[in-house]
């Protein structure tokens, strides 16, 4: 595969990567792009006196609305102190380069690896657990379809009957909705009394009131031996963390793992992070463990061990920031 903006925009999301790179150079400690839906608001503008002037959004190409459109990362700025354009047009502000240089210094600095064998094999000296098979991870590649199907349960946690199978933009809908609003900060209320240390009445609570869904397949009853179809998704849960919005940001931007779906937890300090695996190429089980070796590797940080299990419960809190990966929307 050659360089050029096509092949760079498969694997940027749409271009949004090339801004949070260039604006994380400007703000390295700030969370510099939140999207919602196709639209991240507005943003520092670096080129205008690091206002918040900047406004980064997704567009179709054709203003028409075909399905089949492709999309792209397009910038304004409200006073107007950079022209209009794409990330392309962004990225020549910052590097002062144009045509193949630019994309050249965009492949280097941003790490696609464009025209480079990208096999995971090379950073498996990385895992810890060397003994066991490290599954081929597939690149990211925002335009394959995917959007598969699997289990959502209504409270309590008790209930193991599944109450309908639903998709990832379906629970996006549901946690940036009002759905669990109430609950979740009934909860999180609970826990500031306790020090963010969930107590029994807090864990008692959770079980009771909110829905969960098993992420990782349709099942006919909450159990591993009950799995219909697996969904080709993988659940990791992190738990009780110093900064969820600088691991938020790491995990947006990883180079292996393209985010379908990433949340804040019902307790609010900790993360549910939803990627996408091959299930033909390594078990669950195996590729759980594979991508838990490679977090700590990467960003020092411990995924809970529970995720192991297909039929894991991930109770669905209320997060109006929570990002889904936009070719889903």
């Amino acid at each position: 595969m050659t360089v050029t903006k096509k092949s760079i925009l498969e694997i940027t999301n749409y271009g949004l990567n090339i801004y949070s790179h260039i604006l994380r150079l400007y703000y390295p400690d700030e969370v510099v792009i939140k999207l919602v839906g196709r639209d991240c608001g507005l943003c520092r503008n670096p080129f205008n006196a690091n206002k918040n002037t900047l406004h980064i959004f997704i567009e179709k190409e054709n203003i028409l609305g075909n399905s089949l459109d492709r999309e792209f990362a397009k910038h304004t700025d409200s006073e107007n102190a950079i022209p209009a354009g794409d990330a392309f047009g962004f990225a020549e502000l910052h590097y002062k380069q144009q045509d193949d240089e630019l994309l050249q210094t965009l492949n280097r600095e941003l790490n696609l690896r464009i025209g480079e064998d990208r096999n995971f094999y090379p950073k498996r000296q990385a895992f810890a657990n060397a003994e066991k098979p490290c599954p081929v991870f597939s690149p990211k590649s925002p335009y394959s379809p995917f959007n598969p199907l699997f289990s959502f349960f209504k409270a309590p946690i008790s209930n193991t009957k599944p109450h309908k199978a639903v998709r990832l933009l379906d629970i996006y809908n549901y946690i940036v909705g009002k759905y669990a609003k109430h609950r979740t900060e009934k909860l999180q209320a609970m826990l500031v009394v306790t020090d963010g240390r969930p107590s029994n009445s807090a864990r008692h609570f959770k079980a009771a009131n909110f829905d969960y869904c098993t992420f990782s397949g349709v099942f006919t009853t909450r159990n591993d031996k009950a799995l219909v179809k697996h969904s080709g998704l993988l659940c990791l849960d992190f738990d009780h963390l110093q900064n969820v919005q600088k691991l938020r940001f790491q995990l947006l931007q990883d180079e292996y793992f393209e985010t379908q779906l990433l949340f804040v937890s019902p307790s609010g300090n900790g993360l549910k992070w939803i990627i996408q695996v091959d299930i033909t190429q390594a078990t669950h089980a195996d590729y759980f463990l594979s991508v838990a070796n490679y977090l700590k590797a990467t960003y020092n940080i411990e995924v809970d061990k529970s995720g192991k299990d297909t039929s894991r419960a991930c109770f669905l809190p209320h997060d109006p920031q929570a990002f889904i990966n936009p070719k889903l929307v």
